[in-house]
């Protein structure tokens, strides 16, 4: 299982060995980048490229961990409950899939996209340590433990725009996209506009790069 990129995404050398590298040791990728860089895209191309499905986790500013695994509906347990449910009998009713559980019970491998994580408090990443390393979790209201059929190809993101924990980063496969240079960039535009006139490229490359200077 490798990946040599896509016909619509160009990817450097250096982008490509560490996908390869993380996919082969089994390894959580850590992106950072600027936004634009195509971290959230790599992903998605990662998926296509290999012929698996993705699972995408959104983070924000008020995701917690444990929403990755599974939330416990307690309220509307007791609602039930009051209602006279029958269903209430099996706590399991009421106990939300998480986007790791997804991709754990997945019955092939799957891509897990854990879009900026840096986003989320900083306890955030941690907090799914033990999750990540051993790829399993405990569900205390059923008693069950979930384990990952097949360990899923983990690409997480980070604008950088945190310091993210050292724990946190000895456990992953680390790439820092930079902002493409002028040949690079050429590429990415001419696989996106591949009709565009060379001489209104170059012009606006040019003019792209002196006002990033």
């Amino acid at each position: 299982m490798r990946f040599d990129g896509t016909d619509d995404y160009v990817s450097t050398d250096d982008l490509t060995m560490a996908v390869n590298a993380a996919i082969t040791l089994e390894r959580p990728l850590l992106v950072k980048g600027e936004p634009g860089t195509g971290k959230t895209e790599l992903a998605r191309q990662v998926a296509q490229a290999l012929g698996l499905p993705m699972i995408e986790w959104n983070v924000k500013s008020t995701t917690k961990a444990q929403q990755g695994l599974y939330e416990y509906d307690a309220v509307s347990r007791l609602r039930d409950s009051q209602l006279g449910d029958e269903k209430v009998n099996d706590v399991a009713n009421y106990i939300r899939k998480g986007k790791l559980w997804q991709a754990f019970e997945a019955d092939g491998k799957v891509v897990l996209l854990i879009d900026e994580v840096d986003k989320a408090d900083i306890e955030f990443p941690n907090d799914l340590l033990q999750e990540l390393d051993k790829m399993e979790f405990h569900v205390y209201e059923t008693g069950e433990t979930v384990k990952a059929r097949q360990r899923p190809i983990v690409i997480i993101t980070s604008n950088n725009e945190k310091e993210l924990p050292d724990a946190f980063l000895r456990r992953c496969f680390f790439h820092y996209i930079k902002f493409p240079d002028h040949d690079t960039l050429r590429r990415i535009v001419e696989v996106h506009h591949p009709d565009i006139k060379p001489a209104l490229l170059t012009s606006a490359l040019t003019q792209f790069y002196e006002l990033r200077e």
